[in-house]
């Protein structure tokens, strides 16, 4: 076994046990909450490669988020040694792999998440992976209790085809993503699916062990939910628990705890001087971005989670790009360019390289292939430790996002009660059995503290059906108040300055590289009163201090004519004059025409900067008396 653990706690029995199984195993790992599960794995890993004579590339490794990757990956150059170079990703990028090389011309980076998970399973089923994995000898997949629907048939196919070892490990209590069958019936049958398929599939060959000691929980509060864990898991188990109650008895223990108390200047102080992690837990992301909205108004910096399949490239990647002259990098010039870029703290620069090498590289060079490498940021297909987020000591999120995640304190905003009189038939019974591992999995997230905070009233804030996303709305049926910010709402196909208003390209790439910060706030602003072409609303451009820094997308433009048509005949004609509330999420590295490029003065890679925005806005209508016109003079 490899050194690279000397100075830290050795393996308890139960981690040894799954660690030291030989690599063709068929192991299922229950974990709960806190169980060592992802050190366990790292330990698993590195035996697997030093040990067992096993390459990197013999080894699949699966996890849910880019957050968990880049976790595993952490732990991997932390604590690992022979096995520092083998590959983790998700699902869906997994998938994503796969198809491009088993059918390249298939526009997979063009299609849906879903497309692509369902294209991986076709392409599995009809042997075209075959040779991709005929040197596949084990898989390691984390978090399974969640693998439902499609994701969890890809699974099913990918070990029934492949005779290898895998080492599976999840939570039956910490199961949360049934919401995501759409199919009331499907969804009915999802819950402890996969498990029963593992025992009923491999029968005697399946072995199964169980990590039962807690590492995570240090402090009194801390181990609150723990108590519920196995009640929990024989409710997924249907063994005769009632969910409604253990519900009840969750937000009862959470109601217990300290109040954190409200978003003052206490609470600002409490947070921003905290020296370790905090995260704020939420139902659903509606009240993540009302809390993030308050945290903004006391002054507490913070992060906000995005969702899973929220693919962002960091702003370094284009900023490298932009020193570039040539068509490819060598690795001594990376790290020339690299060493003065806005790099994340304790990253390793070899995890970057290789990363990158693996959008395009020549294998006997060394050389990263900036053409292709330009293709992976416009397909969204760059490897998941490249656009996880870089750590925030306060993170607010809601529950679902924070899932494998851990902090030293956590809050968990009040889910409120469930409505008793539910609960009669079978449906509103799955939905409280969820409600309940959901509340468990957010109170099992902190290290040291945990703390309730009080319910958040949501009573005009809803999803809005036509766009999908969170909304402002009124006791007056008709009002529209404002309208979440999401990704892709600016335009990207031309290099800020060079639309909607003039400006120096050069120069405002300097401005958004140097000068404009996560969480900074941002104004919408309306060019003209009326849009220019069908069901959309008018331009807006986006103000930042003094200077404007880009122009909204047609995709906004189209959710907001969509947010504003209150009915079926009824077509907007009145458009807010500016969107306030906005903030800056990060800047991010996108890829535009290169044409456009080039007349711009910029790199001939296609790639710049632009903002990404983040928010619950506030909609600024017109004054009655104001004369008509345009609304904002560009400068």
């Amino acid at each position: 076994m490899s050194d690279a653990y000397g100075g830290i706690p050795p393996l308890t029995d139960e981690q040894r046990a799954v660690v030291e199984l030989p690599a063709d195993a068929m192991a299922l790992v229950t974990a709960p909450a806190g169980a060592g599960k992802t050190y366990t794995l790292v330990r698993r890993l590195d035996r697997l490669v030093a040990e067992e004579d096993l390459s990197a590339g013999e080894i699949l490794v699966l996890t849910f988020s880019r957050a968990a990757v880049r976790e595993l990956r952490e732990r991997l150059l932390r604590h690992g040694d022979a096995a520092r170079h083998v590959r983790v990703q998700t699902f869906d990028s997994w998938a994503l792999d796969m198809l491009t090389k088993v059918d390249e011309q298939g526009g997979w980076y063009e299609r849906s998440f879903d497309d692509r998970i369902k294209g991986a399973l076709d392409a599995l089923e009809k042997g075209l992976a075959d040779d991709l994995y005929e040197d596949l000898r084990h898989v390691v997949i984390d978090e399974v209790q969640d693998l439902v629907g499609i994701r969890r048939d890809l699974v099913e196919a990918l070990l029934d085809r492949f005779e290898c070892g895998f080492t599976i490990v999840g939570d039956p209590a910490q199961a949360i993503y049934g919401f995501s069958v759409k199919d009331p019936e499907e969804r009915a049958g999802e819950t402890n699916r996969f498990f029963e398929w593992l025992r009923l599939t491999f029968g005697e060959d399946l072995i199964e062990l169980s990590l039962t000691e807690n590492f995570r929980a240090a402090g009194t509060d801390a181990k609150t939910a723990l108590e519920f864990g196995p009640r929990l898991r024989r409710l997924s188990e249907r063994s005769g628990e009632d969910g409604a109650r253990l519900y009840q008895e969750l937000r009862a223990a959470l109601q217990g705890l300290i109040q954190f108390g409200g978003f003052d200047e206490l609470a600002a102080d409490a947070l921003t001087n905290y020296e370790g992690t905090t995260a704020i837990l939420c139902r659903n992301n509606g009240q993540a971005l009302i809390v993030s909205e308050r945290l903004h108004a006391i002054g507490v910096p913070h992060r906000l989670q995005r969702s899973a399949q929220d693919r962002l490239v960091p702003a370094w990647v284009g900023m490298l790009m932009a020193r570039c002259d040539a068509a490819s990098l060598r690795r001594e010039r990376f790290d020339e360019l690299v060493a003065d870029l806005p790099i994340p703290e304790d990253t390793s620069i070899d995890l970057l390289w290789r990363a990158l090498l693996r959008t395009g590289a020549n294998p006997r060079a060394e050389r990263l292939d900036l053409v292709r490498l330009r293709a992976a940021i416009a397909g969204g297909r760059l490897p998941d430790e490249l656009t996880a987020q870089p750590p925030a000591k306060v993170v607010v999120s809601s529950i679902h996002r924070a899932k494998g995640l851990e902090f030293d304190r956590v809050l968990v905003v009040d889910p409120g009660p469930f409505d008793p009189g539910r609960g009669k038939d079978d449906r509103d019974r799955r939905e409280i059995d969820e409600e309940a591992r959901l509340l468990y999995v957010a109170m099992t997230r902190p290290r040291m503290e945990l703390y309730s905070l009080g319910e958040i009233d949501m009573r005009y804030i809803r999803v809005d059906e036509r766009t999908d996303r969170w909304g402002r709305f009124s006791y007056l049926r008709w009002m529209r108040r404002g309208m979440e910010m999401v990704a892709g709402d600016v335009a990207t196909v031309q290099p800020a300055g060079t639309l909607d208003f003039q400006d120096s390209p050069t120069e405002l790439q300097h401005y958004l590289a140097t000068a404009v910060r996560p969480g900074d706030p941002v104004r919408l602003e309306r060019l003209h009163p009326h849009p220019i072409g069908l069901e959309e609303s008018p331009p807006y451009v986006i103000r930042h201090g003094e200077r404007l820094i880009g122009t909204v997308s047609e995709s906004f433009r189209a959710d907001l004519y969509r947010f504003l048509k209150t009915s079926k005949t009824y077509v907007p004609q009145n458009f807010p004059a500016v969107i306030d509330n906005v903030r800056i999420d990060a800047v991010e590295t996108v890829a535009g025409s290169e044409a456009a490029g080039i007349r711009a003065g910029l790199n001939e890679h296609g790639v710049w900067l632009a903002p990404r925005l983040v928010g619950l806005s506030t909609f600024i209508w017109d004054d009655k008396n104001r004369e008509a016109g345009s609304d904002v003079e560009a400068r």
